[in-house]
């Protein structure tokens, strides 16, 4: 059975950072788009950014752009979110997914919720 588990998240002062892991397992993610989404309280959920399968194009949201970076080690089926001058609007559950067939940034951009297997979050809280 497919299943992602993030790790990393904890509560940090503004202008921190914080590395999010995500551990996939279960089936083959190498060749898998994989991207970050994160919900505030109240909110939608909503894109932060995205990894091609190869790990050589990166798409990032406005407000994560600059300043998160996304990565991904494929012998390792591990995907990570270094998130660099947090602040307090960062404050989210953050959720690691995997397009369940796409490879592109673009896979993950434009679906919808069911076309990705998702983590059960993590959560980021940056005090101000």
């Amino acid at each position: 059975q497919v299943q992602l588990v993030e790790s990393g998240g904890g509560l940090v002062q503004t202008g921190s950072s914080l590395r999010l892991s995500c551990s996939a397992s279960g089936g083959t993610f190498s060749n898998l788009a994989m991207g970050w989404f994160r919900q505030a309280p109240g909110q939608e959920r909503e894109f932060v950014a995205a990894i091609n399968w190869a790990g050589t194009s990166t798409y990032y949201s406005d407000s994560a752009n600059g300043r998160f970076t996304i990565s991904r080690d494929n012998t390792k089926n591990t995907m990570f979110l270094q998130m660099n001058s947090l602040r307090p609007e960062d404050t989210a559950v953050y959720y690691c997914a995997a397009h369940r067939t796409g490879h592109s940034t673009g896979d993950i951009v434009q679906a919808p919720p069911v076309n990705f297997y998702w983590g059960q979050g993590t959560q980021v809280t940056v005090s101000s």
